[in-house]
């Protein structure tokens, strides 16, 4: 199964927008009706559409950490800092990890960009 992303409501259009034109499955909190979800709702809610969140929020980072401490399962969370990684990085790697991961492999991770 090939992998497909889930952004918050943080991540810029550019990069929803740069992804979709190579091709990478995204669906937006936006798009999804999410997007005035507490953010352990938005995390649960790309763990059960089995899809890979990309945030750049550091409050779903702390999320994830903390389940992972507690061996709670859920979908991937790549974080990529907005100051630190620029939107270009951000899609170039996005796209790498959608072409060459599934989302078994990320499952309960926590990736960095830039990789």
């Amino acid at each position: 199964m090939p992998l497909a992303f889930y952004f918050d409501q943080h991540v810029p259009a550019a990069i929803t927008r740069a992804l979709r034109l190579r091709g990478v499955d995204v669906l937006t909190a936006y798009d999804d009706g999410a997007e005035e979800f507490p953010d352990e709702a938005v995390l649960a809610r790309a763990t059960a559409l089995n899809r890979v969140l990309f945030t750049q929020d550091e409050d779903l980072l702390a999320i994830a950490h903390r389940l992972q401490a507690e061996a709670v399962p859920f979908s991937d969370v790549v974080y990529g800092h907005q100051l630190r990684v620029s939107v270009g990085r951000c899609v170039a790697d996005l796209e790498l990890l959608a072409k060459v991961c599934s989302p078994e492999e990320l499952a309960n991770h926590v990736e960095f960009l830039p990789l």
